[in-house]
């Protein structure tokens, strides 16, 4: 039994839909204007001219328009005459002129590539308001020989007039341009004033307050003279705050304003349509190739560029719903606290430091295509599948072959094939898309002969990444179609590179980071760095006043020891635990709202907020670090990537040993976006990215992006060591802060604790409570701390000894009880905290 065809539903917006193209816009929008221009030259001419040309185009009509010897007064000839004559006589009088608004608004909207709201609404709005309109004219002007209302407003107003009257034709006028004006001014009505006395109650006149374009009736207002002059007069200080100033009887509120942001569909390449016969497979010289050339930059529309400046400008907020927190003393804190003040005078690395590769450029090799082409059509004929179509899009290092299927075939054999093509095309690294997400084609990647270098300069100055708007921008590098391939870190929220050695893991990050100091200010992000091979990331040492975060006692900012990264993560644990706090006191749910919050002055420091940067935790090597320390390092980066995410603390961890034992089952869960460059076999590609692929890779930055269960093949950009060098040099040259970032001191287990030979980790788990219990009860005794916290007495003679040596009670006396040498509980916590600052 056939299927029946399924036909497509017309898109709502199909005329958007056609008009997708910036040209063809560009075009019709030009004509919407030139009509408008022509329509409004005949409309003028024709209070001048009706007269004269009225009889004739009345006694030709169309004919008029074809008989050469007829002549008219009109400026614009017999067209202008008999176009004038269609509108005003027959439509809608004067009132025509709202079709030229029409087409002057459709036609700059469309030049100007602004938002383009559906024509149709605004042709619906025009008609509804010339109808209106042409009423109105024609019941005032009834009686003119001119058509003031047209055809339309004579029609309507002579219906009205015997349905209703002309005096209910008078009230529902009046009805409806007091619905009009209800609808577009949306006066305020209050029924508190004047008041009439009569014998049954005070009848209240009601008073209009009118705001022109206010959304909601409630959020008008228009304060009197006398309270607007006592509102001038109050201090600047509180003229935006509510709460701050004294409330009046005014109506308090703001109308809400809703950011529409038009989104553009991408434009479908071409849609094959089903025959219901069965068509025969084309031979490899009957196919033509067709080939997608793309540009190096892609060029962003103008609706969805961004201010880069924006990213830069500390966020200011509107400071109408709570209470600020200001000091009278300080005129600083009357303005939103801005987080870069302090290095006000930075200046962002320019493009010039980068090295520039635009002589490599893409050539296209079209002998190259065409016996590719025709090589994996013989191959596929070779085992019987048959295609109808196949096009290449040419990308920096590989090219991607689309092919369409004859019908009846089976996509998984073409998948089974993915050797014998890489066979008879003699390259490496084909791999095979079965299908292509979204699209109705199968995809055969092949690498170039001549492969292109993609500098980090041209990917990192192109129009996409410079009118991005993200928390943490970083461009990764190009996709098979040439396009900068740009994601946003806070929102993977981690990132797991991986990949054998020498294939661009290092270049990778390398991007990553470069990325960050192009685009973030050092008070927006902090980077800490644990490079366990100590050469990679040495470089960014001399950043240590301005985008490093380490521990205060670390001699060098980037973290090499094992030890030291034990302490750096358990750091970052207290530095999130901390983090947490403060959102729960300031009621946020981000990172990104409680920084609104402090910039707009709503969180006092007296209380301990501050404002909080983004912190990337950078970790190389982690196989090794995995090996030497184990479970110590897991359990902390997996607590972090469990819940460091909204509070602004994000981890990059690179390694070359993708096994099993490396990046375990709780690493993977918490890393959703992974990169894989080339590895030596599917068993680590399936490591990385729960699927095969990255062992085709061709090395050399060819990676594949996976973000949950998208998977995209990316070029990584190239960026050398000499330019990280010379951004780095242009950042540390300028000013950097007083103090460098410095996360939370953690106290060090294997260090002794004072003057003792006792370390932290030799402590009983029970010794605080055990101390605390010893001075409160002021009765220091071994059996007294094995009764009230039931331990055995072995052990409680062990914790009674640790006190002793830490100077907590004094050496024993026989069968007494020992002394005790604190009074308070509090002086023995200021104590201990005291040995673990020393510790």
């Amino acid at each position: 039994m056939a299927k029946k065809r399924q036909t497509k539903r017309a898109p709502k917006n199909a005329f958007l839909s056609s008009i997708a193209d910036e040209r063809v816009r560009k075009i019709v929008g030009l004509l919407f204007i030139f009509f408008s221009l022509y329509l409004s030259i005949a409309f003028i001419s024709y209070f001048f001219t009706w007269e004269t040309d009225q009889d004739k185009v009345l006694n030709l009509s169309s004919s008029i328009l074809f008989d050469g010897e007829v002549n008219v007064e009109n400026w614009l000839g017999r067209l202008g005459a008999y176009t004038s004559h269609i509108f005003f006589y027959w439509g809608f009088g004067i009132c025509s002129f709202g079709f030229i608004f029409f087409l002057l608004r459709s036609g700059f909207d469309l030049v100007t590539q602004r938002p383009l709201k559906p024509l149709i609404n605004i042709f619906l709005h025009t008609v509804l308001t010339m109808s209106f309109l042409s009423i109105i004219v024609e019941f005032v002007m009834q009686n003119s020989k001119f058509s003031w209302g047209g055809l339309m407003g004579s029609s309507i107003c002579m219906y009205l007039s015997s349905f209703l009257g002309q005096v209910g034709l008078v009230l529902f006028i009046f009805l409806m341009i007091a619905g009009v004006f209800i609808w577009i001014v949306n006066p305020l009505i209050q029924l508190d004033g004047l008041k009439m006395a009569t014998p049954f109650q005070n009848i209240s006149i009601p008073k209009f307050d009118f705001n022109i374009g206010s959304d909601n009736a409630s959020a008008t207002k228009k304060l009197k003279p006398k309270a607007k002059r006592q509102k001038q007069e109050r201090k600047k200080l509180f003229e935006d705050l509510e709460g701050s100033m004294p409330k009046t009887d005014e109506v308090m509120g703001e109308a809400s304003v809703d950011e529409t942001i038009e989104l553009k569909l991408p434009t479908s390449e071409e849609t094959t349509k089903t025959k219901s016969k069965k068509t025969k497979g084309l031979q490899p010289d009957q196919l033509q190739l067709e080939v997608s050339e793309t540009n190096t930059e892609i060029a962003t529309d103008s609706n969805q560029a961004v201010n880069v400046s924006d990213d830069k400008k500390p966020f200011v907020p509107d400071m109408d719903s709570e209470k600020m927190y200001v000091t009278e003393d300080n005129r600083d804190d009357f303005e939103p606290y801005d987080p870069i003040k302090e290095l006000s005078n930075y200046k962002f690395p320019d493009f010039e430091l980068l090295e520039d590769y635009s002589d490599q450029k893409l050539k296209i090799d079209r002998q190259e295509l065409e016996e590719n082409k025709n090589q994996i059509v013989k191959t596929l004929l070779n085992y019987k599948i048959s295609i109808t179509k196949i096009k290449a899009t040419i990308g920096p290092t590989v090219t991607l072959y689309e092919i369409i299927p004859a019908p009846g075939v089976k996509i998984s054999s073409i998948k089974k094939l993915e050797d014998d093509i890489a066979l008879s095309l003699s390259a490496l690294g084909i791999r095979i898309i079965a299908p292509i997400p979204g699209k109705g084609t199968v995809g055969i990647e092949v690498p170039n002969k001549n492969k292109q270098i993609v500098s980090f300069k041209e990917v990192a100055s192109s129009e996409k990444f410079a009118n991005v708007k993200m928390d943490l921008p970083i461009v990764l590098g190009k996709t098979i179609s040439n396009e900068v391939f740009v994601a946003d870190l806070a929102k993977m929220p981690h990132l797991l590179i991986a990949g054998a050695t020498g294939q661009g893991k290092s270049v990778g990050i390398n991007t990553i980071l470069m990325s960050l100091l192009y685009k973030k200010h050092p008070s927006q992000v902090k980077l800490v760095m644990i490079d366990p091979k100590k050469v990679e990331l040495f470089p960014y040492s001399f950043l240590d006043k301005h985008f490093l975060g380490f521990l205060p006692d670390d001699d060098e900012p980037i973290v090499t020891d094992t030890k030291k990264v034990i302490q750096t993560l358990n750091s970052l644990t207290i530095e999130m635990d901390d983090r947490y706090d403060l959102l729960k006191k300031a009621r946020a749910r981000n990172i990104k709202e409680y920084n609104e919050k402090f910039v707009a002055r709503k969180l006092s420091p007296k209380d301990g907020h501050r404002f909080l940067p983004f912190i990337v935790l950078v970790i190389d090597e982690f196989a090794d670090l995995i090996m030497t320390a184990g479970k110590e390092i897991e359990m902390p980066i997996a607590r972090l990537a469990q819940l460091a995410r909204a509070i602004g603390i994000h981890l990059i961890i690179a390694t070359q040993r993708p096994s099993v034992k490396i990046i375990t089952g709780m690493i993977k869960a918490n890393f959703p976006a992974r990169i894989a460059y080339k590895v030596t076999s599917q068993i680590d590609s399936r490591t990385i990215l729960d699927t095969k692929g990255a062992e085709q890779l061709i090395g050399k930055g060819d990676m594949l992006l996976s973000v949950g269960s998208d998977v995209v093949r990316l070029q990584c950009a190239f960026v050398d060591t000499p330019e990280v060098e010379d951004v780095i040099k242009h950042i540390s040259e300028q000013k950097g802060f007083v103090e460098p970032f410095h996360l939370p001191e953690v106290a060090d287990d294997n260090a002794e604790i004072g003057g003792s030979n006792l370390k932290w980790s030799d402590l009983d788990p029970m010794f605080e409570e055990a101390a605390r219990m010893i001075v409160a009860s002021q009765h220091g005794s071994t059996s007294s701390i094995q009764r009230k916290l039931q331990l055995g007495y072995n052990r409680a003679g062990r914790i009674m000894d640790q006190m002793e040596c830490l100077g907590i009670v004094g050496e024993a006396n026989g069968s007494k009880p020992r002394q005790v040498l604190f009074t308070t509980e509090l002086e023995l916590m200021h104590y201990i905290d005291h040995l673990k600052g020393k510790g």
